[in-house]
């Protein structure tokens, strides 16, 4: 299983943070004693994941890419998912929730289908033909803004793990109690600083400036990282 470090202090709570820069300079004081920081990687999921990632790769002096995951979107509710694809394929589906909703063989494979088409997009923006970094024996850090149902997270995990890694570690600054769950028994190290529990949890609600990142703000911060300019926070 995996080890849980949290802030105490922010369990339950809400509107902890001012952005999603802010949660990163915190969540990188939660990292920055991490052991073999010479040999971490931090893969940050676009787009939340991204400024998040870029805080915490100039705290600490390492490296930063981005991982391509995409939930597969429920077809009437485009802002829930019911799994999720990453870029080299690997699916992570809740059965749970696809026999709650009733969802049929033929409207899987088409929200499928159209989840691919949109990744295959998404390559192209924001890795164009860059390779993956070499990950064996890498500690390997997966960020994003926060986890509402984790399979998102779960799946990029998965994918990573292929690479033969020597430790997985998720680092969010929020997340619900059972993403945490979800997640703890495939991966090395879960580090949150917000973990809150009860039937309903929006990742949104642990901000207090939140909006979704356009593809463009996504690409000048990845630009910013790579020139070593400072984006304006």
């Amino acid at each position: 299983m995996a080890k849980i470090v949290e802030e105490p202090s922010y369990r339950e709570r809400r509107s902890i943070f001012k952005d999603r820069f802010h949660a990163g300079k915190l969540l990188a004081e939660k990292l920055r004693n991490h052991a073999d920081r010479e040999n971490m990687v931090l893969l940050a999921v676009p787009a939340g994941g991204v400024p998040v990632g870029y805080v915490i790769a100039r705290e600490l002096g390492v490296s930063m890419d981005v991982i391509i995951v995409r939930k597969v979107q429920i077809p009437w509710n485009t802002e829930a998912g019911f799994g999720a694809l990453t870029w080299d394929g690997e699916i992570v589906l809740n059965e749970i929730l696809i026999k709650h909703l009733g969802l049929t063989e033929r409207m899987i494979e088409e929200a499928i289908l159209k989840t691919r088409r949109i990744l295959q997009e998404r390559i192209r923006r924001f890795r164009g033909e860059k390779p993956m970094p070499d990950l064996k024996g890498k500690v390997v850090v997966l960020v994003d803004d926060g986890l509402a149902s984790g399979f998102t997270m779960l799946a990029a995990a998965r994918s990573i793990k292929k690479k033969e890694p020597r430790r997985v570690v998720v680092a969010v600054p929020t997340a619900s109690a059972g993403a945490i769950g979800l997640l703890s028994s495939e991966v090395d190290e879960i580090v949150c600083l917000n973990i809150r529990s009860g039937p309903i949890f929006a990742v949104a609600d642990a901000y207090q400036n939140w909006y979704d990142l356009t593809d463009e703000e996504v690409i000048d911060i990845l630009e910013e990282l790579n020139s070593g300019d400072s984006v304006d926070r």
